[in-house]
């Protein structure tokens, strides 16, 4: 047992390196500049061990967003409504000035969203991820249309809530200048939410 998690835990640090080494080479380099070798030598494993974590080089990059693939579906059904859960979860992660809401300034934050969102195979990976998040919430609100439709919506809201802040730091405005404007949005949509949706309010 104790050398099963010890297994485990060098594997989730070889993940964690491979991960974060690559992000800072693309960071510096450019995406297409950087090759999977170039990666697998700087984080000194061979080419076949880091295909064994990561089977696509995208997901060297998606892996720090990878554990909030089911988050939304999580959240709404911890109430005491699906969409009161929900935006009470987006307003706490505003609060703290979570990356996933785009309102984080920290270099390395910055750095990475410019990465993501500046690389066309990185977007189109990233809608692979959010429509799994979008689907597995569709899941846990009925499963049937109305819901696929709601998860949808829902998932939209996020997303451009936090691209929108992500936009605005990155151009160089402050959090505490963002952070006001942020929250009066995130209102307002789930407010709209609210009133399209009231079987999920």
């Amino acid at each position: 047992m104790v050398e099963t998690g010890l297994r485990e835990r060098k594997r989730q640090r070889t993940i964690q390196v491979l991960s974060d080494t690559a992000v800072r080479l693309f960071a510096e380099k450019g995406f297409d500049a950087v090759s999977v070798a170039e990666v697998a030598a700087a984080a000194e494993v061979s080419k076949p061990t880091l295909f064994r974590y990561f089977p696509a080089k995208e997901d060297l990059v998606l892996h720090r967003i990878a554990d909030h693939e089911g988050e939304a579906a999580r959240v709404a059904g911890e109430g005491p409504t699906p969409l009161a859960a929900l935006r009470r979860h987006f307003l706490a992660r505003l609060e703290r000035c979570d990356p996933v809401t785009g309102l984080n300034d920290d270099p390395d934050v910055l750095a990475f969203h410019t990465l993501l969102y500046g690389t066309p195979a990185l977007v189109a990976r990233l809608h692979t991820h959010l429509e799994r998040s979008e689907a597995a919430l569709a899941e846990a609100l009925g499963g049937d249309p109305d819901a696929r439709l709601a998860a949808g919506q829902i998932t939209a809201v996020q997303r451009v809530l936090a691209l929108e802040n992500w936009r605005r730091i990155a151009a160089g405005e402050r959090v505490a200048d963002v952070r006001e404007d942020a929250v009066a949005g995130a209102e307002r949509a789930f407010g709209v939410l609210t009133a399209g949706l009231p079987w999920l309010a």
